[in-house]
């Protein structure tokens, strides 16, 4: 066969193979895949997908030889759990070719949401929160939005101050378009516990670009996911507020003294509760826009600011 015949013909194998694992067939894909490499064996997206398929079909061999992982629910929470793995294996074998990342995600989640939805059709867990989540994430992952958010929301009715849920929710918002919404249930999410929020199950620009920007100033860790929100409000992306209910005012408050207390106790941990203090401080100041003597209060806010990091207050606040 001709160099330029056997390329043709390799780059379609490997095209049918990526429709297959959308398909959730796995196996005629690894197939394909293999016969493109014999085709041309200089085909470097082949054997590159090839590593990618065969890191999520060795796992699913632990999985389905794991007792613990026998019901339908524990095997798509198995598969999904493997994401930040996966991850890591990138980072060893690169993340050189974008249309093969697209479709094993779509596999694994598609996968997933299989498993998902035999656990929903069993009954038991029908209404159960968790899954109605998974089953929204999983739709998230496969770029069906609509679907998605139907999931997201109901699993958010039953868990208003889980940040993880939330910040799912304002994802799809993001990516349907649906901005307003999007900003609001972030800083909400952000607001509430941003440790909590899995950064790399993020897929909207909205929130990527900020992640970005904000980690290139050289945070990273739990550090930077407390930075993010302060910055968040700082450059003009979590700008759409709600008005604190006299319950919330009064944990905030209590918050803040907590976490002003253990400032004053020494260095331990300030890299993270010093932008978790910024942030109570920003949310704060928000509640007291244009409320009778807020300038006054306000100011008291902006004073601390300036003590604990001067660098904000000078460039953000003067």
């Amino acid at each position: 066969m001709e160099n330029a015949d056997a390329e043709t013909l390799a780059r379609s194998l490997i095209q049918e193979a990526y429709e297959k694992l959308k398909e959730i067939n796995p196996e005629e894909a690894l197939g394909k895949l293999e016969y493109a490499l014999r085709v041309d064996y200089t085909q470097q997206e082949a054997l590159y997908a090839l590593k990618c398929l065969n890191w999520w079909l060795e796992r699913i061999k632990n999985m389905n030889s794991a007792g613990g992982a026998c019901d339908p629910y524990s095997r798509g929470s198995f598969l999904l759990s493997q994401w930040k793995s996966y991850y890591s294996f990138l980072d060893l074998v690169g993340n050189a070719y974008e249309s093969c990342q697209y479709a094993v995600k779509h596999f694994v989640y598609a996968f997933a949401l299989q498993n998902y939805q035999e656990a929903l059709a069993e009954g038991i867990l029908r209404h159960d929160p968790e899954l109605l989540e998974q089953i929204g994430r999983c739709y998230k992952g496969m770029g069906c939005y609509e679907e998605a958010l139907s999931y997201i929301k109901q699993a958010a009715q039953f868990k208003q101050e889980d940040a993880a849920t939330i910040s799912a929710l304002a994802d799809v918002y993001a990516l349907l378009g649906e901005t307003k919404a999007a900003k609001a249930l972030f800083r909400e999410a952000f607001f509430i516990d941003p440790q909590r929020i899995d950064l790399d199950n993020l897929e909207s620009g909205l929130i990527l670009s900020l992640v970005k920007r904000v980690s290139e100033m050289g945070y990273s860790g739990p550090e930077l996911k407390e930075w993010i929100p302060v910055y968040g409000a700082l450059f003009g992306v979590f700008t759409v507020k709600r008005e604190l209910k006299l319950a919330e005012l009064g944990r905030l408050k209590q918050r803040i003294f907590d976490l002003e207390s253990k400032l004053r106790g020494g260095p331990k941990e300030e890299s993270v509760l010093t932008p978790s203090l910024l942030n109570k401080y920003l949310r704060l100041i928000d509640h007291y826009e244009g409320k009778d003597n807020g300038g006054a209060l306000i100011g008291e806010i902006k004073l601390k600011i300036k003590i604990i990091k001067p660098v904000i207050f000078e460039r953000y606040m003067c």
